[in-house]
């Protein structure tokens, strides 16, 4: 997996709950989208983010942050405590012995850039407290799961030149394998991505095939993560597809492709096509490498 899946959530118990101010439990709602991933064959799968949108989840545990129409950010931020542990947890309580558990972490960019920023009005000086908050996370997460996913997207649309610094906070004195993800067109900044030491690298090859012929120009070190089934179009892959791009990815790449996955987060699709996509990609990934 990379990140999210759609879970059909009782909107009418949630809207009950703010006003009675009982919390609900997500259990359910997190239960259901990795017993999706597991029937699907999924070998490493996440919790789904089922709670909110892959940055609200982090603002709404940050403290100085809160969420308005937009979120905000209103006096120096902190670490309060676990964002996502709680619900990594959960899943570890009840995944098969082979299945692997995905941390996932929103990139300190892509949050010092997704909200009203009150009270630093210095988008480097904030981005550089979010990564320290995020590397406080990581290094509790980590005790729970096999591998920490960093989600920074908008790389793709303005790759800040202390982007490594970003990423080399959070990883210092973590000791699992780390990914990082950014979707988009990546093609005008490879070989910046290239200089972030990470362990893999994941990005939308089936959206945006171009990006073959870009990495195909770089040697590199990091391991590749295949997005092979769209996330931001319903269609549906037929295994054949899946097969002739996973064996494009090995035409240029060789061994280097140690996950394949989907291009991204699968929250906006419908529960059952995303099944089918994950279900699709699974059943590929065994013809190819059996």
């Amino acid at each position: 997996m990379i990140g999210s899946y759609p879970a059909e959530i009782n909107t009418e118990e949630i809207i009950k709950s703010y006003y009675t101010q009982k919390l609900i439990s997500w259990d359910k709602y997190i239960k259901s989208a990795v017993n999706d991933m597991l029937r699907a064959g999924i070998q490493m799968v996440s919790d789904g983010q089922t709670r909110d949108s892959f940055v609200n989840i982090f603002y709404r545990r940050i403290s100085g942050c809160r969420i308005r129409e937009r979120p905000e950010v209103f006096e120096k931020i902190r670490y309060r405590g676990p964002i996502t542990i709680d619900d990594q947890k959960y899943v570890k309580s009840f995944l098969p012995k082979n299945t692997k558990l995905l941390g996932l972490i929103t990139g300190p960019y892509t949050l010092s850039k997704s909200c009203v920023d009150l009270f630093y009005h210095n988008e480097k000086e904030l981005a550089f407290d979010f990564a320290d908050v995020l590397r406080q996370e990581a290094e509790n997460l980590q005790k729970d799961v096999d591998m920490i996913s960093i989600d920074d997207p908008v790389f793709s649309v303005s790759m800040p030149d202390y982007a490594k610094d970003l990423i080399q906070i959070i990883i210092k004195n973590l000791k699992c394998p780390i990914r990082l993800h950014v979707c988009g067109d990546v093609s005008g900044i490879v070989s910046d991505i290239l200089e972030i030491p990470v362990d893999v690298l994941s990005h939308e090859f089936k959206a945006l095939p171009k990006l073959f012929d870009v990495f195909k120009e770089y040697s590199f070190r990091q391991n590749i993560c295949l997005g092979s089934v769209r996330s931001d179009n319903p269609a549906l892959e037929t295994v054949g597809e899946i097969v002739n791009h996973i064996k494009k990815g090995i035409n240029v790449f060789n061994d280097k492709i140690s996950q394949v996955s989907p291009d991204c987060g699968l929250r906006f699709l419908p529960r059952d096509t995303a099944y089918k996509k994950l279900r699709n990609l699974v059943k590929a990934w065994s013809v190819v490498y059996g």
